[in-house]
């Protein structure tokens, strides 16, 4: 295999030999096309396409387009990213002879991952590349924010090589900085936030599977798909009453019903047969190819083990997903090693199921080898005399860790806001695609779309949510359902109407749509309402009249009213009913508690139904008919018993007079009154919800924290102004100390009293001194400018004449050179021409400020 690999190497080198062979010889005849550069070739029209044509062949020289951490500016790193101490040295050679001693004891398997290169160029041992850090932020203190940080916050960049660890290992500072690395770089940033945080968090050096490697999560569902599981309560077996009513005979044939149940069996049977062929079938076309590299691919992730933090259990985290495992997953095939920033073990445990076997004791030094003895993990018990004779052999010989060479992690309120790279990021998942988003990077406030597909090819949507933040109409979420058209918004409490959730098909008046409220904010207690063309149904609760359920149905509205515009009472819906339920109160008898009173508005009714007394299985009921005050001849109707029926439970009890039936008949009519008004007012807040609804959606504005500087303008504005004010001081307080003048004063000698020949002089003086200084400097830059265009035309010569005897290396720095030296002459040119519009403005500005100064105005004011 090794040695297929070699010549299959070569023959793309050879290609890659060849390549550039070819792209050097059309770059050679492009070069030996024109004639030498001259100097008015460089400062004519034909400098851009000089440049452009030598960015072009270098772009052509440059094959790889994989970030190239080799290439990063290092020159701000600090002395320890650079160089390694002697503690460091120390430990690196004791890791070389650790990795000597495990290649012989175990020539089988692979070699070691201890001290890969840093983005220094320097090997840096892996325990101490781990920083532990607290950050400033409380969602950082949690394991699941940490790892939700790292997976948003970082681009994943696979392993150069699939099967191999790799050669080199940024320090988690700069993989911050540049917002991007492999499996190894993403461990050892969560695992320093995790260790900072308070956890046992180890770095993972292992296997994994494909999808895991490959951060493949197409077959994974949603984890916000994903439903939690309800506990099935079984159900309570009735107790068999001794005196129960024994049900009636069933008449019917039991042999038709053996018929019609055996039917129903077959059907069924069939229907579960067919489905779960139908899942086969699914299951293996979702299947995914067999992986050739099964059990090679080589993954980096971290270990928690259980202890601090009051972990329960040991769990793996999978950095690129944020998703935690159980240590016996099946995604997770091997452990070679892991580490964190005080020791380094090996596992010499039996990987062949899998992580399902392992035993994470990492004070059992047979199945964990350990590089350094000074491990805060305990050993096996051993006994007093071997343990002493241990001691001694620890003061001997032990090793402390060097400090971490990484400078402290440091995340700013933006990049922790800003979380993912440019601001968004897209996860693709089974049947759904997640959208990500900064904060207030959207003017509409969206933070996270999901899109929920029908099909595996995700063309179809089913369902979109999203997900908002910092909105002023205090919305936090939006469900659209694309087969039913209803659109749920579900709002955070503060709501200008305590709005709580808002379902509808459209925000058309008198449609069907759910709304529902944060009752606590509201004076009636309403926590629902439901509503269609037809009726209204609203839900109430912590009332104190008890009222918990209002249904109102509607009729037909007539021709007239349908012509008015205005939203008055009169204009209103017309009523046909309103009923009204309400919970039992304790303060009352049952039977003048009111437990359902219904208005039937056109048959003139009212119905009152009480709450059961106990020990009865009925209620009273009231049935009150409204008639005219007057009758056909004109004389006044009095309370009649035919106007009122009513059932009372209980036959001891008397019924009431007919004078206290009428009082509560009259009651009941002004209730009625007053519920047809309430009932307008509903319509009325509908109306006014939706008409705040569409202007809140289309404004859509966005509140910023009185805390954040960086937007809210006011604050803004207002430390611009301080700035711009103590900026303006320090700059008179600059003027004071220095003054222009004070070299031509001490050559004048005294000048307490100051003639108008010695101001005449001196003005002159001043303005001559600055004329030559700008002469010098203009002088200054066009020598320059010469000089790199001189050496710029002896480097095209010395070109033409060697050019068939040049290297590929000597045509880069060629290339390079011209490309350098365009650069700067186009800089000189331009600060040269810069500088000749300038030195009159200057001057001029120079000149008004000796007129203005208060020691030569006296004297200059005539001569200006």
């Amino acid at each position: 295999m090794e040695v297929l690999r070699e010549h299959g190497e070569e023959e793309e080198e050879e290609k890659k030999v060849f390549v550039v062979s070819n792209e050097l010889q059309d770059l050679e005849e492009k070069l030996m096309t024109p004639k030498l550069f001259n100097l008015h070739q460089l400062l004519g029209d034909n400098r851009r396409e000089t440049i452009v044509f030598l960015q072009t062949g270098l772009t052509h020289l440059n094959l790889t387009i994989e970030f190239d951490w080799s290439s990063i500016d290092t020159s701000q790193l600090p002395a320890s990213y650079k160089t390694n101490s002697a503690k460091e040295q120390m430990l690196l050679q004791l890791a070389d002879n650790f990795h000597r001693q495990y290649a012989h004891l175990c020539p089988d398997r692979q070699p070691l991952f201890l001290h890969p290169l840093n983005e220094c160029g320097v090997e840096k041992f892996v325990s101490t590349t781990v920083r532990p850090t607290l950050q400033p932020y409380p969602e950082l203190y949690n394991w699941d924010g940490c790892a939700q940080f790292v997976s948003d916050y970082l681009s994943m960049e696979p392993l150069s090589s699939p099967i191999t660890p790799p050669s080199y290992l940024p320090s988690p500072t700069t993989i911050l900085k540049y917002q991007r690395g492999d499996c190894f770089g993403f461990s050892v940033l969560l695992c320093s936030l995790l260790i900072g945080a308070g956890y046992d968090a180890y770095c993972v050096n292992g296997y994994a599977t494909r999808e895991i490697c490959m951060m493949d999560e197409t077959r994974e569902v949603c984890p916000l798909l994903e439903k939690s599981k309800e506990v099935l309560k079984e159900p309570v077996k009735e107790k068999i009453k001794k005196y129960a009513v024994k049900p009636p005979r069933d008449l019917r044939s039991k042999f038709e019903l053996q018929q019609v149940a055996k039917k129903e069996a077959n059907t069924e049977a069939a229907q579960k047969k067919k489905q779960k062929e139908e899942e086969e079938r699914v299951m293996e076309a979702e299947k995914p190819k067999p992986d050739p590299l099964y059990g090679l691919r080589v993954h980096a992730w971290v270990l928690v083990l259980s202890g601090k933090r009051e972990v329960p259990e040991s769990f793996f985290i999978n950095p690129f997903t944020a998703h935690s495992y159980s240590t016996t997953d099946d995604h997770f095939l091997g452990i070679e090693s892991i580490w964190n920033h005080k020791n380094y073990w090996v596992n010499m445990q039996d990987c062949w199921n899998g992580c399902k076997d392992l035993t994470f004791d990492l004070g059992d030094p047979v199945r964990w080898e350990f590089m350094l003895l000074g491990t805060d993990k305990p050993l096996l018990l051993l006994p007093e005399e071997e343990e002493e004779e241990l001691d001694k052999e620890e003061e001997e010989k032990g090793f402390d860790m060097p400090p971490s060479w990484v400078d402290p992690i440091q995340i700013s309120r933006k990049e922790f806001e800003t979380r993912c790279p440019q601001g968004k990021k897209v996860i693709q998942y089974k049947n759904a695609k997640l959208e990500k988003w900064a904060p207030y990077l959207n003017s509409n406030g969206l933070v996270k779309r999901l899109t929920v597909y029908e099909d595996p090819e995700c063309i179809r949507v089913l369902e979109v949510k999203e997900w908002f933040e910092n909105r002023e109409d205090m919305m936090n979420m939006r469900e659209l359902n694309k087969k039913t058209e209803v659109t749920t918004e579900y709002f955070s409490p503060g709501h200008i109407q305590g709005l709580k959730a808002h379902a509808y098909k459209t925000m058309e008046p008198e449609t069907e749509r759910t709304m529902e409220f944060y009752s606590e904010t509201r004076v009636d207690g309403l926590q629902k309402r439901v509503e269609n063309a037809k009726e209204m149904t609203e839900y109430f609760e912590g009332r104190s009249d008890f009222l918990h359920y209002r249904h109102t149905m509607f009729g037909k509205r007539t021709k007239r009213a349908q012509k008015l515009l205005v939203n008055t009472e009169l204009n209103a819906r017309p009523i046909v009913q309103i009923k009204e339920q309400f919970h039992r109160n304790p303060e009352k008898p049952a039977d003048e508690d009111v437990a359902e009173r219904i208005f039937m508005i056109l048959e003139e009714r009212i119905m009152l139904t009480y709450h059961c007394k106990d020990d009865y299985i009925t209620a009273s009921k009231k049935e009150f008919i409204k008639q005219k005050d007057v009758d056909n001849k004109g004389n006044k109707i009095i309370m009649t018993s035919d106007m009122c029926i009513s059932y009372q439970v209980g036959s001891f009890v008397k019924n009431k007079k007919l004078l206290h039936l009428y009082e509560m008949m009259l009651k009941l009519m002004e209730a009625e009154k007053q519920l047809r008004h309430q009932v307008w007012e509903s319509e009325t807040e509908v109306l006014e919800i939706l008409k705040i609804r569409e202007e809140e959606a289309a404004a859509s504005r966005l509140t910023v924290s009185m805390y954040d500087t960086e937007r809210n303008e006011k604050s803004k504005q207002q430390r611009e102004t301080m700035e711009r004010l103590m900026q303006e001081e320090r700059q008179r307080q600059v003027e004071q100390d220095l003054d222009y003048l004070a070299p031509f004063l001490i050559q004048m000698g005294s000048t307490e009293k100051m003639s108008k020949w010695q101001a005449l002089r001196l003005k002159e003086d001043c303005l001559s001194d600055f004329k030559h200084r700008l002469i010098d400097k203009a002088n200054l830059i066009q020598a320059r400018f010469e000089k790199e265009t001189q050496e710029l035309q002896k480097k095209q010569q010395w070109y033409q004449q060697n050019q068939l005897s040049m290297t590929l290396e000597d045509e880069d720095a060629y290339l390079t050179y011209c490309s350098d030296a365009m650069f700067r002459i186009r800089i000189l040119e331009i600060r040269l021409n810069r500088h000749k519009e300038m030195a009159p403005q200057k001057y001029i500005e120079l000149e008004e400020k000796l007129c203005k100064d208060p020691r030569l105005a006296e004297y200059l004011k005539f001569n200006v």
